[in-house]
């Protein structure tokens, strides 16, 4: 969907009889059809047949199995099977081959992923960069297909965070370090939404070196950052970070380490959009909300506590204008290295310090538990041209925030204040 069709979809103009949909009720809707689709009910045995077995059938393991390895290697040869199957297969595939991305992904997740539609696997060996300069490993993606036409994909990738280049102190936060994501819970590294997650890999397996964040693997399905609450997101989370668990054992195993992640027995509520509390903004007690920008400011979506990572985004019901970060795990802190070192004016503070670069401002504590991030980002222009929400809500976020998790006190100066 293009920039054009975005605002449109978020517009609430009525012009005669035509009403525009706001986007997250036109994809409510999309994802409802898709979900009846794939999970249609199959028509039961007549009274002649017997059951179907409990195991899944071989040619539905046919389809979920390295199908989409022969999109990527050469020398493809189709194996025609009864009734019109087909199964790929290279000089290294076998018929029944092992599970996608990794030999990984159970049965079980791909049917919550995709339902009963014929999927396709594009699957890279794990392997790092020979040049060394790009911290990737290699990503796997399923395409799930309704006759001929698309449905759904899903990426996995494996890739070591950076910091000392500042790649991923940006667009990776903006997916992954989102409000509507929760922490995994029970121990694991990572968090989770309905079309986002990641997981950590063990750094006794992985190593990290100064200036890099975890080796994580994540993975996404469709727009990020578009929950909208429903029965819908909870099915879909649910099946992600059972996705994202599955696949990080299996990149523990590519890389020849031992142990095992488990499947989180439970997980937080989803994280609803509330009336902003202008006394509390963002669940900090003690952080006000300007007056001047409390209509611009109007709902709060507050992501859960005790992950990795928590994170606030306010605006109105489908446009944050800013988004507040506070992140604990000292691991992830290395991916904005640069920000705290080098971009923008220098930022003062009584046991840290940091820079502001124009709407963005990164300030870095040192805490009991090690070192802790606190960045406030203007994500849009809420009422008059040239706010810096920035500016007027760094020094009270840190303070209170880093007061709200036992890192206080701390004051931070602003350049040029």
């Amino acid at each position: 969907m293009n920039g054009e069709e975005t605002e449109e979809s978020r517009a609430a103009a009525v012009d005669g009889e035509k009403t525009t949909v706001p986007q997250e009720q036109e994809q409510e809707q999309e994802r409802a059809q898709d979900r009846e689709q794939e999970h249609e009910p199959q028509p039961g045995p007549s009274p002649e047949q017997e059951p179907a077995p409990a195991h899944t059938p071989v040619l539905r393991r046919l389809f979920r199995s390295r199908t989409a390895r022969a999109v990527t290697a050469a020398g493809l040869v189709g194996a025609f099977l009864g009734a019109g199957a087909v199964a790929w297969r290279t000089d290294t595939l076998a018929l029944l081959g092992p599970a996608p991305c990794w030999d990984s992904l159970g049965d079980s997740t791909m049917s919550d992923l995709f339902g009963d539609r014929r999927t396709e696997v594009e699957e890279q060996s794990l392997q790092a960069n020979p040049r060394d300069r790009e911290p990737s490993y290699g990503q796997c993606r399923i395409t799930s297909y309704k006759d001929e036409n698309p449905r759904r994909q899903v990426t996995l990738r494996v890739h070591q965070l950076d910091g000392l280049r500042g790649t991923d102190a940006h667009e990776w936060p903006q997916e992954f370090l989102a409000a509507g994501m929760v922490s995994l819970g029970d121990g694991l590294p990572g968090m989770t939404s309905s079309s986002r997650a990641w997981l950590a890999l063990p750094q006794s397996c992985t190593g990290r070196d100064e200036f890099t964040g975890p080796t994580v693997v994540d993975i996404g399905m469709g727009q990020a950052g578009l929950d909208t609450g429903s029965e819908y997101d909870r099915e879909d989370r649910a099946a992600l970070t059972r996705a994202v668990v599955e696949a990080t054992n299996g990149v523990i195993r590519e890389f020849g380490c031992s142990g095992t992640y488990r499947v989180p027995r439970a997980l937080p509520a989803l994280v609803d959009r509330q009336d902003t509390k202008t006394n509390a903004f963002c669940g900090v007690k003690g952080l006000t909300v300007p007056a001047a920008y409390r209509k611009a400011l109007k709902q709060t979506r507050v992501g859960d506590d005790g992950g990795p990572a928590r994170v606030c985004e306010s605006g109105d019901s489908y446009s944050p204008v800013v988004r507040m970060t506070t992140v604990t795990d000292p691991a992830l802190t290395e991916i904005f290295s640069r920000d705290t070192h080098k971009a923008g004016l220098p930022l003062k503070g009584s046991r840290g310090f940091g820079r502001l670069d124009g709407s963005r401002g990164v300030y870095r504590a040192s805490c009991q538990t090690g070192p802790v991030i606190f960045m406030v980002e203007q994500l849009d222009q809420p009422m008059d041209e040239g706010v810096d929400l920035t500016r007027e809500l760094l020094p009270g976020y840190v303070a209170a925030e880093a007061e709200r998790i036992g890192c206080g006190p701390e004051k931070v100066t602003l350049p040029n204040a």
